[in-house]
């Protein structure tokens, strides 16, 4: 029905054996430098955690830094456009009034020379 299950009544004595056989002074070691090797890593682990919490706040500090230089470029830049417009505004206007001075002295000019030659004519 089953498979016969075979015991072997030697592999209870022999890690019996082992046990008896390890000196306990030998154990006591094995057992502190389990525990120093774990301390070592815990110690690592700390350690990269704390160097992972300098890199994150510097980076954090960079980046508001370089965010706050950005506000300040674009808030330039606004300002610059402004001024930009402003003085477009300006050339446009002095534009105007050269266009209208320039028909103003043709105009004048042009009737002065008109009645000058019709006075020597």
């Amino acid at each position: 029905m089953g498979v016969p299950l075979v015991v072997n009544q030697h592999g209870n004595d022999t890690a019996g054996q082992v046990l008896k056989f390890v000196p306990k002074e030998k154990a006591q070691t094995i057992v502190a430098q389990v525990d120093d090797a774990g301390q070592a890593i815990i110690a690592q682990i700390r350690a990269a955690a704390d160097l992972a919490k300098e890199d994150c706040d510097r980076a954090m500090s960079l980046a508001h830094k370089l965010s706050m230089e950005l506000r300040a470029a674009e808030d330039r830049s606004h300002e610059m456009e402004a001024e930009v417009e402003h003085w477009r505004e300006r050339a446009a206007r002095a534009e105007q009034w050269l266009l209208t001075i320039q028909k103003e002295i043709e105009e004048k000019l042009l009737l002065s020379h008109l009645s000058g030659d019709t006075k020597t004519g």
